[in-house]
């Protein structure tokens, strides 16, 4: 039995994967991967509109993916690294550990 600690950690992966599994939410991620950058320059360089832009984004940062910060104005935004490392960290889970060898089914 999973432990509650444990429920809502594998919640926050489903829900960050959820929000990577998005191409254009993907293709933010990679844009924001070297650099912040502010909402207008997103749109021009994904080539959308922003309302569009600001539904994906609201996914990111509710997935904790992208962190928000405003200047003015203008909204900047920058990839979460502790969010990115507790993925690689989970996925790391997965090649540290040897397949089994198979199990043979009851005949």
């Amino acid at each position: 039995m999973l432990l509650s600690s444990e429920v809502g950690d594998l919640q926050l992966v489903r829900d960050r994967f959820q929000a990577l599994a998005d191409p254009i939410r993907l293709a933010v991620v990679e844009l924001l991967r070297g650099e912040e950058m502010c909402v207008c320059d997103l749109c021009d360089r994904l080539h959308l509109h922003q309302s569009k832009l600001s539904f994906h984004l609201k996914i990111l940062k509710q997935a904790g993916l992208i962190r928000p910060r405003q200047a003015g104005r203008w909204i900047y935004y920058r990839l979460d690294h502790e969010a990115i490392a507790h993925l690689t960290a989970y996925l790391a889970q997965f090649q540290a550990q040897p397949n089994p060898p198979p199990r043979l089914c009851p005949d």
